[in-house]
C-alpha cells in the first residue's frame, strides 16, 4: 500500500509519499474555496487509482473558526447558565484598550437553552431532566435549524447521567449532538463548555469536508487524521471529536522536527516553520511540549495541543503603508489565490516578491523549475511603493524583510526568553516553504549559534504526519486534597487504561504495540491552576522540581493537591527510516555548484553560489554567501555563515 502524508497550508498543499519502495514530494497550489480539490488532486496523482495509507493535516477546523463559517450550533445547559459561555472569565486581552471588545461567542443568545435539572458538586442529582421541557426545546431547535448542538451541564464530570439522557434524546430526533463528558470530562465549566461549543460548531463541516475525501479515494485506502496533540486518529474519530484537530498542520511540523532532530543528535530545538500564510514556532526541551490552556481566536479549547505559537508572518504577507506612515507586514496574506505578484495574479507585494526583488530566489528553480516566478513584473509595483516611503526599491525590499523577520523573532522570544530559556542554548530547526530564506538572519538576531535545514523542508508537517502514532488522551477531574501512596492512586487510572487499550485495538493496533502514559495535574493546596506531572513512584518530588523550574520556588512543607488524572494512550505506527550516510565525502560535487547570481544583502550586491541541494553529500562544507535550491524550498546562505551537511543530510548552517 502507497504511504502518504497530505498537509493543507494556505498557499500550498504538501505531500510525501512512499511508493514502489521510493520517497518522493509534490506540492501543488491550495484551493482556499474547497481544500479537498488539492488535496484529491494531489492524491490521484500520485495513488494512480491504488489503494493508500493516508495521514491528513487539515486547517479546515482552525478556518471554520476563524473565518466564523462553522455549523449553526446551539446550546443547552442548566437553567440560569446559559450566558456562561458569554461571560468567560474576568481577564482582559488589551488591559489599557477601554474600546475593547470580547469576541461575539460561536451561540448567539437565541441559540441557547435552559433546562431546569442540576447535579451537585458531589455529583449526586438534585433535579432529574424533564422530558417535556427537552420536548420543547428540540422543537425549538427544529424551528431554530440547529445544525449542531453542544450540550454542557455543571459537574457532568463527575455524573454524566444528565448529558446522556439528552443527548440520547436528540440523536434520535436528528440532531448532531456533542456532550461535554464525552469531548471534555474536567472541572472549570466556562473551559468545558467553550471546548464544546467550538466542537460542536466545527464537527459537521469537517464531517462533510473528510466524507468528500472519503467517499473519493480509491477502494481499499486508509484515511487518518492528524491530531492537535502530536498523534493521529481515525477519521471517523475526527469527524465527531473535530476539536481535536484544531492545529494538526502545525502539529505535524513539530512532530517531524522532534523526530529527525532526535535523530540527528539536538534534543534542544526552537522549531521555525514558515509557509506561505503563517509561522509556527515551538520550543522542544528533550519532549514535545504539551497544553491544555490553548486559544483559538480568543475561545479557551482545553484538549491537549502541542505548545505552538503562531504569527501572521508568511512568504504571502502583504507589505503596506499604515495610518502612521510606517512599514508593515502581514497579517493579512495573499494566500493562494492571487498569490504574490510574482506567481502572475497578485497586485500586492509580499514577503516573497521582496526576496525574488533581492536574488534571493531564483526564477526558473522555484519549484525544480515546474512553477515559473515573473521577476521583471516586480518592477512597476516596488517602484510605486517606494516612492511612497521616499526609499529605494532595495531599501524597501530589504526593509520589508527586516519588519518580517522582527515579527518572527519577537514570536520565538515568546516560546523561549519569556519563558526563561535562553535561544542560545538551542538549535533553530527551520522548515516551511519559506523558512529557510530568513532562518540565518533570525537565527543571527536572537543569537542561536546554528540552524538545521531537513532534507525536503518545505513539506516537513506531512513528514511529520507519517511519523506520527496514533495518540488517544483522557482525563478525569479526582481534586484529591493529599498525596496518595504510587499503588493507591494507580488503581484511579484502572477504567482510563481498559478504554484506552480498547479505543486501540478498535483502531487497528496490535495489542505489544500500545502503550500507555500516565500523568497527574498538581497543584499546591490553595493555587489556582495547576502543572502536568509524569506519574511515577516520585510524583510528589517531579512536582517540586517542575514548579521550581517554572515558578523559581519549590514549598515542601505545603499541602499538595491532585486535580486530574491524564493518559495517553499510544498505539505505534509503522514508520519510514532515514538512511545514515556512513562515507564522508569533502569535495563537493562540481555539477552540483550551477553557478552564480547576484544576490543583496545589505545594501550591496554581492556574487553568491547557486548550489543544487539534491548532489550534496555527506560530509560536504561551504561558505556563504549563497543559494541553495531544492524542489520544496529555497535556502538563503548569509555572507559569514559556513554550512555543513550531516549524516542525514540535513543542512546545519552555522551563523
Amino acid at each position: 500500500m502507497i504511504i502518504v502524508g497530505v498537509d493543507t497550508g494556505g498557499t500550498f498543499t504538501d505531500f510525501i509519499y512512499k511508493k514502489d519502495g521510493k520517497w518522493g514530494v509534490y506540492k501543488l497550489l491550495s484551493t482556499p474555496y474547497n481544500p479537498a480539490e488539492a488535496v484529491l488532486k494531489g492524491l490521484d496523482y500520485i495513488l494512480e487509482g491504488k489503494p493508500g495509507n493516508i495521514t491528513h493535516g487539515s486547517t479546515v477546523a482552525t478556518n471554520a473558526i476563524l473565518e466564523k463559517k462553522g455549523a449553526n450550533t446551539a446550546l443547552i445547559t442548566n437553567k440560569g447558565f446559559e450566558d456562561v459561555i458569554d461571560i468567560g472569565r474576568q481577564n482582559r486581552k488589551k488591559l489599557y484598550d477601554l474600546y475593547y471588545q470580547k469576541n461575539k461567542p460561536l451561540v448567539s443568545s437565541t441559540m441557547r437553552f435552559g433546562l431546569d435539572c442540576r447535579v451537585n458538586s458531589n455529583g449526586e442529582v438534585l433535579k432529574e431532566v424533564d422530558l417535556l421541557q427537552l420536548e420543547e426545546i428540540a422543537e425549538k431547535l427544529k424551528i431554530a435549524e440547529a445544525e449542531s448542538v453542544a450540550v454542557c451541564f455543571l459537574f457532568s464530570f463527575l455524573n454524566r447521567k444528565h448529558e446522556k439522557v439528552v443527548g440520547d434524546y436528540l440523536r434520535e430526533k436528528g440532531f448532531h449532538c456533542c456532550l461535554s463528558s464525552e469531548i471534555l470530562p474536567e472541572f472549570r465549566e466556562y473551559e468545558r463548555l467553550s471546548t464544546t461549543v467550538i466542537n460542536a460548531y466545527v464537527s459537521p463541516k469537517m464531517d462533510r469536508y473528510i466524507s468528500h475525501i472519503k467517499d473519493n479515494l480509491t477502494e481499499g485506502s486508509k484515511l487518518r487524521i492528524m491530531q492537535s496533540n502530536g498523534g493521529v486518529i481515525s477519521a471517523e474519530v475526527a469527524m465527531s471529536e473535530s476539536v481535536r484537530t484544531i492545529l494538526s498542520g502545525p502539529t505535524g511540523g513539530a512532530v517531524g522536527a522532534f523526530e529527525i532532530g532526535k535523530m540527528a543528535g539536538f534534543d534542544k530545538l526552537i522549531t521555525f516553520d514558515m509557509g506561505g500564510t503563517s509561522t509556527d514556532v515551538a520550543l522542544i526541551n528533550g519532549e514535545l511540549p504539551l497544553t491544555v490552556e490553548s486559544e483559538i481566536d480568543g475561545f479557551p479549547v482545553k484538549v491537549p495541543m502541542i505548545d505552538i505559537h503562531t504569527v501572521g508572518a508568511g512568504g504571502g504577507s502583504i507589505a503596506y503603508k499604515d495610518d502612521g506612515g510606517a512599514l508593515r507586514v502581514g497579517p493579512i496574506s495573499a494566500g493562494a489565490d492571487p498569490g504574490p505578484i510574482c506567481y502572475g495574479k497578485g497586485d500586492q507585494i509580499t514577503v516573497t516578491d521582496a526576496n525574488l526583488y533581492l536574488g534571493r530566489l531564483i526564477p526558473d528553480h522555484f519549484l525544480g523549475g515546474e512553477m515559473k516566478l515573473d521577476r521583471e513584473k516586480l518592477n512597476f509595483y516596488f517602484d510605486k511603493l517606494s516612492k511612497e516611503f521616499g526609499l529605494t526599491t532595495v531599501e524597501l525590499a530589504e526593509g520589508i524583510l527586516e519588519v518580517a523577520n522582527t515579527n518572527m523573532e519577537r514570536a520565538i522570544r515568546v516560546i523561549s526568553v519569556e519563558r526563561g530559556y535562553n535561544p542560545s542554548d538551542f538549535t533553530l530547526f527551520s522548515f516551511g516553504g519559506a523558512g529557510g530564506m530568513h532562518a540565518a538572519f533570525l537565527a543571527k538576531l536572537l543569537h542561536i549559534p546554528r540552524v538545521l535545514v531537513p532534507k525536503n523542508p518545505g513539506i516537513l508537517s506531512a513528514i511529520g504526519m507519517i511519523l506520527s502514532d496514533i495518540i488517544k488522551d483522557y482525563s478525569k477531574t479526582v481534586m484529591l486534597k493529599e498525596a496518595l501512596n504510587f499503588n493507591e492512586l494507580k488503581t484511579y487510572f484502572a477504567n482510563m487504561e481498559e478504554q484506552g487499550v480498547n479505543d486501540l485495538l478498535n483502531e487497528g493496533v496490535e495489542r505489544e504495540d500500545i502503550s500507555l502514559e500516565l500523568y497527574l495535574d498538581m497543584r499546591y493546596l490553595g493555587q489556582s491552576y495547576e502543572i502536568i506531572v509524569p506519574f511515577t513512584e516520585d510524583y510528589v518530588d517531579t512536582f517540586h522540581e517542575y514548579h521550581k523550574r517554572l515558578y523559581g520556588y519549590a514549598n515542601y512543607e505545603k499541602p499538595i493537591e491532585i486535580v486530574n488524572l491524564r493518559l495517553r494512550a499510544r498505539g505505534k505506527m509503522e514508520k519510514p527510516e532515514f538512511e545514515k550516510k556512513t562515507k564522508k565525502v569533502a569535495d563537493i560535487d562540481k555539477n552540483a555548484i550551477l553557478g552564480e547570481t547576484d544576490v543583496i544583502f545589505g545594501g550591496k550586491t554581492v556574487k553568491s553560489k547557486v548550489i543544487d541541494r539534491d548532489l550534496l553529500l555527506y560530509g560536504n562544507k561551504f561558505d556563504g554567501p549563497a543559494i541553495v535550491i531544492e524542489y520544496s524550498s529555497t535556502i538563503v546562505i548569509p555572507p559569514e555563515a559556513t554550512v555543513e551537511v550531516d549524516s542525514f543530510e540535513n543542512l546545519i548552517i552555522y551563523v
